[in-house]
């Protein structure tokens, strides 16, 4: 199962691995306290992608088009996350004050359609 959770409220959750998936580490956070166990950039929209895209809700449905297009050309870190994902539960953390339109929210929804179709790639995470 995949959940998400803001970095600054998230306090851990038992038997699930938490995945930062912000391209920069979080304000204010010391590694230490976030609770974060793996941190993977490269699944964040591009410096473009995410400065356009401002978190303006009007932009919602373009970004996650534009999102889910520089994801399909990352099926290597796609398929390494969908490693990790396969050993239970899995947290996509992120650090953006829009709980509803952020990037965690269209990885998730991204991976749940696109899970059973990339073979899993543990190794690209190395």
């Amino acid at each position: 199962m995949i959940t998400i959770a803001r970095v600054y409220d998230y306090r851990g959750q038992t038997g699930a691995i938490s995945v930062l998936v912000d391209r920069v580490w979080p304000r204010g956070v010391t590694k230490e306290k976030a609770g974060v166990d793996l941190w993977i950039k490269e699944i964040a929209p591009s410096d473009d992608l995410r400065k356009w895209f401002n978190h303006e809700d009007s932009k919602w449905t373009e970004f996650r088009r534009k999102y889910f297009a520089e994801l399909d050309g990352r099926m290597e870190i796609v398929r390494a996350l969908r490693g990790v994902s396969k050993g239970g539960n899995m947290v996509l953390l992120y650090s953006a004050r829009n709980t509803v339109h952020n990037n965690a929210v269209a990885l998730k929804e991204y991976l749940e359609t696109h899970l059973d179709t990339a073979p899993v790639d543990p190794g690209a995470l190395n």
